[in-house]
Formats: C-alpha cells, sequence, structure tokens
C-alpha cells in the first residue's frame, strides 16, 4: 500500500513539476495557485511536495543541470578528436539549453546566477578537462588555462541563451552558433570551426 502511495506521489510530483516549467515559461509570473489549476490538482497538493515557489524554480533548475550534464556526457563519449568532442558536446547541450533558457532567465531571481553556477560545477570540470586535453594535443591554442576556459565557455552559452531571449539571435541557429564561438574561443580558426559544425549539423 505504501509503494501505491509512493507512485502516485512521485507521479503528482512529476506532473507538476512538468506543469510548472510549461506555465512558467508561459508565464515566468505565474502564481503556485496558476500552477495547481494547471496541474489538476488543489493548491495544498503543490505545497505538499514544494514549500514554497523559490523551492519550485530551484527543483525545476536541479533538472535542468541533471539533463545539461547527461547530454553534455552523451554528445562527446567516444569521440577521440578535441575539437569535434567539443563541438558535439556543444550541439547536444544546446536543445536542453535552448528548451530552459528562459528557466534560466526566471531562475536567478530566485536561486541567483551563484547558485547555477555551482550547480553546473561538474560540467565545468568536465568541460575543462576536455580543453586540457586539446591544449595539451595542440588542437586548441588559447592563453588561459584549461579551466578559466571552460569558464569562458560556459559564459559564451549564457550570453547566447540571452541573445535569443531578447530576439538578436534566432533560436534555430543558435545552436550551431554556439558550437563555432566556443570552438573559436578555444584557438580553432573561424573556417574550420564552421567546417566542422557544418559537417556535424548537415
Amino acid at each position: 500500500m505504501t509503494t501505491g502511495n509512493s507512485t502516485r506521489a512521485d507521479a503528482n510530483r512529476r506532473r507538476i513539476l512538468d506543469v510548472a516549467l510549461a506555465e512558467l515559461l508561459r508565464d515566468p509570473d505565474a502564481s503556485m495557485d496558476q500552477i495547481a489549476r494547471a496541474a489538476g490538482v488543489v493548491r495544498r497538493t503543490v505545497y505538499g511536495h514544494f514549500p514554497s515557489r523559490e523551492a519550485l524554480i530551484s527543483t525545476l533548475v536541479d533538472d535542468a543541470v541533471q539533463a545539461l550534464a547527461e547530454a553534455h556526457a552523451a554528445g562527446r563519449a567516444g569521440v577521440a578528436d578535441p575539437a569535434e568532442a567539443v563541438a558535439r558536446s556543444v550541439l547536444a547541450i544546446w536543445p536542453i539549453a535552448d528548451r530552459y533558457r528562459l528557466l534560466v532567465a526566471l531562475a536567478q531571481r530566485t536561486v541567483t546566477m551563484e547558485g547555477i553556477r555551482e550547480r553546473l560545477a561538474p560540467v565545468r570540470t568536465a568541460c575543462a578537462d576536455l580543453l586540457r586535453h586539446g591544449i595539451e594535443r595542440g588542437a586548441f591554442s588559447s592563453p588561459l588555462p584549461a579551466a578559466a576556459l571552460a569558464h569562458v565557455h560556459e559564459q559564451i552559452l549564457f550570453a547566447l541563451m540571452e541573445a535569443v531571449n531578447d530576439g538578436l539571435l534566432p533560436a534555430h541557429e543558435a545552436g550551431r552558433s554556439a558550437a563555432v564561438t566556443v570552438l573559436t574561443a578555444a584557438g580553432v580558426p573561424a573556417a574550420p570551426a564552421d567546417a566542422l559544425v557544418a559537417r556535424l549539423t548537415d
């Protein structure tokens, strides 16, 4: 009996999160009442899982970071060439980043950018390891050490997400642009970077 209740509670929690993401992307000021109505549950049920709106948003950010980490790992898995591994990892995470980009902007009001960056530390470490390997092999050239360059790459992606949010960059072009920009920031010449990304996306 307990297992059945637990399963039902988990399903309710997942549904609330899915609906909350959709509602918050539609209306960043959506209240817990609005989210409860959209999820087809009473307000008390939402608060039973998430004690505050901030806690709900924080959980959504955790979900986004986990999805990004999994996509980043999948994108670079089994790829020997460092430049291609970086490009593939960016192309793999961009659809996730694009899905959550409005949430990231919203989360900065509550979770704070520093909180988001702390959650991304494992992805940043993996990126730094990949960049270090590429620098050692001569695939990348940068005056920055790999760990600092990983920070630069992270900020490039955040900046491009904001550019899409502000209507400065078409969403359908952003993933390819992000991959090329990250490669050039690592010292890959623009023409080879563009050709590599074109090969992976065409």
